[in-house]
């Protein structure tokens, strides 16, 4: 395994049963992901994004072809894996520090004391600005607050790769740039490998170092890879009139709204 395969994806291919017959959802899919690399997917609703997002979490099995993670087989969740959903799924009755802290228990409790585990969830909240809402439930706090707290808990387990499905999809905007600033921010301190699905070009433009754009769906497939050669650390404002991000976002908008669009008018 090098660096540079630190994630891969080989021939998978992944359909399901219905009432209907045999659903193909993606087909073909190859990819390798470097270690320390942030990878955006994405394509139309219905092209597989969190499919592929969820086959690289362990949380399906492809139904051919085989998923590796620093050489060994992805079989089924791990640690090493984390995710990061638009529903940031915390329970509503624990405290922004407990519903961290649940997970860094569940990892880390057999090998670090009780007041490493707290120092743990303590820096995690620090790491996303939310030391002073420890004590807080869900309830008493914003969306984009919750979705920090959501992103503090995959980052508390220090996974070795983050998966990210449209965790800002649901926020405004304001909210939604403020904390992709913030992420762009916690993983070059991380250092972490992000495979994130999105349907914004703008926010796959500026967070990523390759732009995975998928086909249409049924049997959709990996159409074209775009690799974004921005300098890091990247500031949105500087970048808006930036020649190679302009470029960039036109060949992601022109993948989507030309090419795809023409594929789906010929399947209507």
């Amino acid at each position: 395994m090098t660096d540079s395969k630190y994630i891969q994806i080989q021939n998978v291919e992944q359909a399901f049963k219905t009432p209907k017959g045999r659903f193909v959802a993606l087909q073909g899919i190859d990819l390798d992901v470097a270690k320390g690399e942030f990878v955006a997917l994405i394509g139309h609703s219905g092209c597989g994004k969190s499919t592929l997002l969820n086959l690289i979490a362990g949380l399906t099995r492809p139904t051919q072809g085989v998923l590796l993670c620093a050489n060994k087989e992805i079989a089924g969740p791990g640690p090493e894996r984390a995710v990061v959903f638009q529903n940031h799924s915390l329970l509503p009755w624990l405290t922004c520090f407990e519903n961290i802290h649940l997970g860094v228990e569940r990892v880390f409790s057999g090998s670090e004391s009780k007041a490493q585990l707290r120092q743990r969830t303590d820096e995690a909240l620090a790491l996303v600005g939310l030391t002073h809402a420890t004590h807080k439930r869900p309830g008493e706090i914003s969306g984009g607050m919750k979705q920090r707290v959501g992103i503090a808990r995959a980052l508390a387990m220090e996974p070795k790769v983050l998966l990210m499905d449209e965790p800002f999809g649901a926020l405004d905007a304001l909210t939604r740039a403020k904390l992709q600033d913030e992420l762009l921010a916690i993983v070059q301190k991380t250092q972490s490998t992000v495979v994130m699905v999105t349907h914004d070009v703008d926010e796959a433009v500026l967070l990523s170092d390759r732009i995975v754009m998928m086909t249409n769906g049924p049997a959709a497939t990996i159409g074209e890879v775009l690799r974004v050669d921005l300098p890091r650390p990247r500031n949105r404002v500087e970048l808006a009139e930036d020649r190679d991000y302009v470029h960039c976002r036109k060949a992601v908008i022109d993948f989507l709204y030309t090419r795809q669009a023409h594929v789906e008018k010929q399947a209507a």
